[in-house]
């Protein structure tokens, strides 16, 4: 049997008066909805900042006439892929394909098969030089392209790599070798060395160490490392055009040059090229999408 007690000067058929709801206090992670709204509202505008380059060359590429980007508001109502069917029969567009897969996938492998090398024997082994070794190598991105021109065309000169696409990979391999081997040193950096001596335990040496355990475990900064390479080398035109003579050997970015004269521009034509340009590297993008956020992001949380 239980008991109420009233206090004193109150009625005794007066109930006590409910207490008021506690207000609830918004969590560190939660975001107010003027908050929410308005990073969805950045975001939304930093997309469209974004596409708006991409679907204006999509539709000026539908323009049939050379000079419909001076007045693309007709392009509307003539659209026509004329255009894409005059590159892919009239020009060297697959020639121009297929140099470019074998530069670009070229520098990729082999630039960062030697920038993982590199970069794993730097983080894990301490042999003398092997901090100037990491500066020689940024060092040597200082360099302007215009100042490495004259000398590498001797050298691949002397070796006869002139108009070959060996010679090419190997002079895009030393730009991005540097790049990826400082991204790749810090990416082993974040792996456990109790795994290189578990590996010694179990009878690997450094190299069965290293292809074994240390690779598997560092595809996302090999993605990144691969993405960044096949762009470079897919992408770029000072040393493409200097070294590669060859009309069938000019990769993408010296066969768009091939629309442009003195006196005339075909921009409808280097529009839809462009269009066509981007889905082996749209492609390529989709493949390591996977692992490219996470090698980006554990790349640079330890050096």
């Amino acid at each position: 049997m239980t008991t109420t007690t009233v206090p004193a000067g109150a009625p005794a058929d007066q109930a006590p008066a409910p207490a008021a709801p506690k207000r609830r206090v918004r969590g560190r992670s939660e975001r107010s909805r003027a908050s929410s709204l308005a990073s969805h509202g950045i975001l939304i505008v930093a997309s469209l900042v974004a596409l708006f380059p991409i679907a204006w060359l999509v539709y000026l590429s539908l323009g049939p006439d050379k000079d419909d980007y001076l007045h693309p508001g007709g392009i509307w109502s003539k659209m026509t892929f004329d255009n894409y069917a005059f590159v892919l029969q009239h020009t060297n567009f697959f020639d121009w394909l297929k140099s470019s897969l074998i530069v670009s996938l070229g520098t990729t492998v082999i630039g960062v098969m030697v920038a993982a090398t590199t970069g794993y024997a730097v983080s894990r082994m301490r042999f003398p030089g092997y901090r100037k070794l990491m500066w020689v190598l940024l060092v040597t991105q200082m360099f302007p392209i215009a100042v490495l021109i004259v000398p590498m065309y001797q050298i691949l000169s002397e070796l006869q790599l002139i108009d070959n696409y060996f010679g090419l990979v190997l002079v895009y391999c030393s730009t991005a070798v540097p790049y990826c081997a400082w991204l790749l040193k810090g990416y082993f950096d974040t792996i456990p060395f109790e795994i290189d001596e578990a590996g010694r335990v179990d009878g690997l040496n450094p190299f069965g160490t290293f292809f074994r355990l240390i690779l598997p475990l560092a595809k996302p900064g090999l993605a990144v490392a691969g993405f960044y390479s096949f762009i470079t080398a897919f992408g770029e035109v000072a040393f493409a055009s200097t070294f590669m003579l060859s009309d069938s050997k000019y990769t993408f970015a010296v066969g768009l040059q091939s629309f442009v004269s003195e006196h005339d521009a075909q921009r409808n034509l280097m529009a839809a090229t462009a269009v066509l340009v981007a889905i082996p590297v749209s492609a390529f993008f989709y493949l390591v999408q996977k692992n490219l956020v996470t090698g980006l992001t554990a790349g640079g949380t330890k050096g």
